[in-house]
């Protein structure tokens, strides 16, 4: 009976660390593309994520990010533009796409332009 009860135990907490490990959060930093109206990208330097496509997909809480035109900023399509950021995120890596936001925080253009590990701004 022990024994039995022990394995169950032991199986419960490995599922637990595994579902933890699935679901947790990662922060990912580098450029945040608006081109057009509902599109969102983020591009890091693993791959490029889609945040939201236009009459598609949308991660949760789109509304982590704001305006992002109210901070550093490159208009490159009349409101529509890039950025640079750091997000906390939950992402499908089979897809590439970020399916949960849980913060937002909008740096300097010249952080990602000074980041090696980033490719060139968008539309470069």
């Amino acid at each position: 009976m022990f024994m039995k009860s022990f394995a169950i135990l032991l199986s419960g907490t490995a599922l637990l660390l595994v579902s933890a490990s699935i679901c947790a959060a990662e922060t990912r930093c580098g450029w945040l593309e608006n081109p057009t109206p509902g599109n969102w990208w983020l591009i890091d330097k693993d791959d490029t994520w889609t945040i939201m496509a236009q009459g598609g997909y949308e991660a949760d809480a789109m509304d982590m990010i704001g305006d992002i035109s109210a901070g550093d900023y490159v208009n490159t399509n009349g409101n529509y533009g890039d950025a640079c950021a750091c997000m906390d995120v939950m992402t499908e890596a089979e897809n590439s796409r970020v399916t949960m936001i849980h913060s937002f925080k909008q740096l300097r253009i010249s952080k990602c332009l000074n980041d090696k590990a980033l490719p060139p701004p968008p539309g470069q």
